[in-house]
């Protein structure tokens, strides 16, 4: 699940890192775009979308868990794209990226001859090598898959040919791979994930997603230490509830963006199964801790129906 969103986040960040998996040059001016088809509870979260009408439409999606209905869902997504939108694209192509054949659909047999002929392509990443000897793009998406024990040298080797290289947009993959680092690694604060990357604090403040998370904090710093000020008194309190605030917004605010991206990606994927949610059972999920929703993404396969989603929920809580 956590792949899923990374994944995404790459292609939104760094859409030219698609293209370098499948070998196509030339591909300037694509913008990745999540769209809703509104006449359906169909979403297509990866699409490629050409900078003029002459170009190829891109379909991509990242299958980390099995799914036995995905090629259903997948080709009935498409068909529909192409049928509402004819007039913004002159061919197309889908992809699917695995971690490895394991991962695949196992019943295929309604759909053989699309799966085996050139509209669809399957990217299986254990088979590119390790990310050292990779081109950068393609080792951030192969570091995704590596065990937890694999990943810290394989991160400080990225990190460190990124600086060495002075790539384009270096700040943007040092996030990249922050965030994944945090992702994968719940357990670790920012500056343990830093001593583990071999960056030092002020790197971390020159990317984009530092500043981010950092603004909002203060933000919410500046309101609480505001409040326990004014109780305290003005000039004592004041001083002492900005400083206390602005640690425990950043604290929180980076806390509630991994929860909220998880609770995100676990209700794409029960709408993708299930169609539209009744927004009792979304606010639900929303209000689910990080161990909860990890619980959740595990189980939701296993589940036949909302109802099983719904009783799961109940014992759970």
């Amino acid at each position: 699940m956590r792949r899923d969103s990374l994944f995404y986040q790459l292609f939104a960040q760094l859409p030219q890192t698609f293209f370098d998996l499948l070998g196509v040059e030339g591909a300037e001016g694509y913008r990745f775009d999540s769209i809703e088809l509104k006449e359906t509870t169909f979403r297509i979260d990866g699409v490629f979308v050409p900078p003029d009408p002459a170009g190829v439409v891109y379909f991509c999606e990242v299958q980390f868990q099995r799914d036995n209905t995905f090629y259903e869902r997948f080709f009935a997504e498409i068909f529909l794209y192409l049928r509402l939108k004819r007039d913004t694209f002159s061919d197309w192509q889908a992809v699917v990226i695995y971690p490895d054949p394991q991962t695949e659909q196992k019943e295929i047999t309604p759909y053989v001859p699309l799966i085996q002929s050139d509209r669809l392509r399957r990217v299986y990443l254990h088979e590119l090598g390790s990310p050292e000897q990779l081109p950068l793009s393609l080792g951030l998406m192969k570091l995704m898959t590596l065990s937890r024990a694999e990943m810290p040298k394989a991160a400080r080797c990225l990190v460190q040919s990124t600086q060495h290289q002075a790539v384009a947009k270096g700040e943007v993959i040092i996030e990249l791979i922050t965030r994944i680092m945090l992702y994968r690694f719940t357990e670790l604060n920012r500056e343990e994930v830093l001593h583990m990357l071999g960056l030092t604090t002020e790197e971390l403040k020159r990317t984009r997603f530092y500043q981010e998370v950092y603004a909002e904090g203060r933000q919410e710093g500046l309101q609480a230490g505001r409040e326990e000020g004014l109780q305290q008194g003005l000039q004592e309190g004041l001083q002492q509830g900005l400083q206390q605030g602005l640690q425990a917004g950043l604290q929180q605010g980076l806390q509630q963006g991994l929860q909220q991206g998880e609770a995100a990606v676990i209700l794409r994927l029960l709408r993708r199964r299930f169609g539209s949610l009744p927004n009792e059972l979304e606010e639900c999920i929303r209000q689910l801790s990080p161990e909860r929703i990890e619980a959740l993404a595990e189980a939701f396969l296993d589940f036949p129906d909302l109802g099983e989603v719904v009783s799961w929920l109940n014992r759970s809580t």
